[in-house]
């Protein structure tokens, strides 16, 4: 490609790009104030604040970039490493090591088999 090109093509996303933030800004911006004004007695914001509250909402709860990919990418390496840990274990020990996982792990109200008492009524043995 000539350099002309590049250049046309530069110029075309950056051309997009602004018109795309200008466009969802002034879309949260409305969406803010008939909203928020009513609902909570809220303050009625600018074109810039809207920006700002959308950046500022990104660096807080979305990162940059990662989006939900870390927390699968750590979730399957600890699959992985329990998952290595059980093949290595006797089928008496994988069961016992489940049990202990279901008690330690689980709600209180899922602990209980189908026909048990429940875990407050339980007497020891």
């Amino acid at each position: 490609m000539n350099r002309s090109s590049w250049l046309l093509r530069g110029l075309k996303f950056a051309i997009f790009a602004v018109v795309f933030i200008a466009v969802v800004g002034q879309f949260f911006m409305v969406l803010w104030n008939k909203l928020i004004p009513e609902i909570f007695n809220g303050p009625v914001i600018s074109f810039w604040q809207g920006l700002g509250l959308l950046l500022l909402s990104r660096i807080l709860f979305g990162g940059w970039g990662r989006g939900g990919a870390g927390w699968a990418r750590r979730r399957n390496a600890w699959k992985q490493k329990i998952a290595g840990r059980m093949a290595t274990m006797t089928p008496e020990e994988q069961e016992k090591f489940r049990q202990k996982m279901h008690g330690a792990c689980s709600p209180a109200w899922m602990r209980r088999k189908f026909g048990e008492e429940p875990l407050a009524t339980q007497k020891e043995v």
